[in-house]
């Protein structure tokens, strides 16, 4: 009786142990909290579903460590990018494309988008953007600024006039009085950028944030001029865009944080 009756007081003590989360406070097995179970759900409203968006080649570097961002953020969001001339996507749209988002290099291209009616509500502008008179590492032509891009004896990238990067190239040598001599037009800035990188040319004529992005192989010769001529980059939702809720987080995105500061640490200037 006296064992049966000890068997029974340590089958209730070791209950009463299991009851209570097991030895000496362990809760490994207790239920999350309600603050821990909304750090690791996803609010009822994000954004999912994929969103296409356009835009200008400079804008490469930035939209990629935007996008990577946003995956942390919103996983069921992928964002998918076509990056190149600014004129070029506003061609593709216009001819039918899809496309959820449109950023551009300058506001002439938009207005392009604008007038063609692919474009819903107003264009809002996200940062903006100088020229650099770059050169390969430690400088084998000789550049010393501006005027050199007329020596027929070196080699020249500058965009193509109808794109951004060499309307604005354009502008800054009026304002400097010089007329270049170019050996090469390139498609968009970062096919100017790489000509130098490469050495493939003495100089070119491209934004300070691709020649930044470039690293160590371009430096760039100092022009008081481009302070005279700044590009406005607008962005703008579609208006046929496939996924517009995911579009409109992409936009709120690249106008707000984390956008703004990842553009800013680019080079880009603000708004």
């Amino acid at each position: 009786m006296r064992r049966a009756r000890l068997a029974l007081a340590v089958t209730a003590a070791a209950l009463l142990s299991v009851a209570c989360g097991g030895d000496d406070g362990d809760d490994s097995s207790a239920a999350p909290s309600d603050e821990a179970a909304a750090e690791t759900t996803e609010p009822a409203d994000a954004p999912t579903g994929t969103v296409t968006v356009l835009a200008a080649a400079s804008l490469t570097e930035s939209f990629e460590a935007l996008a990577d961002q946003l995956g942390d953020d919103y996983p069921d969001l992928e964002i998918v990018y076509s990056f190149g001339p600014s004129s070029g996507l506003v061609e593709q749209l216009l001819s039918g494309a899809p496309a959820d988002v449109l950023a551009t290099a300058d506001t002439n291209t938009m207005d392009d988008a604008v007038a063609g009616g692919v474009v819903d509500g107003e264009p809002r502008i996200f940062a903006r953007n100088t020229l650099a008179l770059a050169v390969p590492a430690g400088n084998p032509g000789n550049v010393t600024g501006l005027a050199d891009l007329a020596n027929p004896d070196l080699r020249i990238a500058i965009c193509e006039p109808q794109v951004p990067c060499g309307g604005a190239a354009q502008r800054l040598l009026d304002a400097a009085g010089v007329t270049a001599a170019p050996d090469t037009l390139t498609t968009d800035v970062k096919e100017a950028a790489s000509l130098v990188a490469l050495g493939e040319a003495d100089a070119a004529l491209i934004y300070l944030t691709d020649a930044a992005a470039e690293g160590d192989a371009v430096e760039t010769i100092d022009v008081p001029e481009t302070d005279q001529v700044v590009n406005d980059y607008p962005v703008a939702l579609l208006t046929d865009a496939p996924n517009p809720e995911g579009a409109q987080a992409v936009v709120d995105a690249i106008t707000g944080e984390p956008g703004q500061t990842i553009l800013g640490e680019a080079g880009f200037l603000a708004p």
